[in-house]
């Protein structure tokens, strides 16, 4: 079985290239996500997954997502990086994250990112970046399953 983390690389590889489908093709079908755990109600199945990533993907230039550790107990997949994009008005957003994915075999069931978006907010609306997360940000990030 190929490792969890090697999925979600997969998952974040497919997001840089704006591939919304390679994306779903890791998701279940009645997947349960979080995008941003207690700020925002889940999205509930792959037709809201693909309505979030349509929508927020129209809105990015780039995508830097990176993760920097990352652990696997059972089906979950626990890890901690930043989600970093520029928006199509060429605004940087850099926040840090954690993160834990379910999966029943290959694909995910659950996933819940815990991120501050009122960090994402301010600098969206432009707000400089904070020396913490920079310090945050400015870390070695994983580059493959072995790393």
């Amino acid at each position: 079985m190929t490792a969890r983390i090697d999925i979600f690389l997969a998952i974040i590889d497919a997001w840089k290239r704006k591939d919304i489908d390679a994306v779903l093709s890791h998701m279940a079908d009645d997947i349960v996500w979080h995008f941003a755990a207690g700020a925002e109600p889940p999205l509930v199945g792959r037709a809201q997954a693909r309505k979030f990533l349509n929508r927020f993907g129209a809105e990015l230039a780039e995508v830097r997502w990176r993760v920097f550790h990352h652990a696997e107990s059972g089906d979950r997949l626990f890890v901690e990086g930043v989600d970093e994009y520029v928006t199509l008005q060429g605004v940087t957003v850099i926040a840090p994250y954690a993160g834990v994915l379910e999966f029943s075999g290959a694909l995910v069931t659950g996933w819940r990112d815990y991120v501050d978006v009122g960090v994402m907010a301010a600098q969206r609306h432009g707000a400089p970046l904070t020396h913490q997360v920079q310090l945050l940000a400015d870390r070695t990030a994983v580059t493959s399953a072995s790393a």
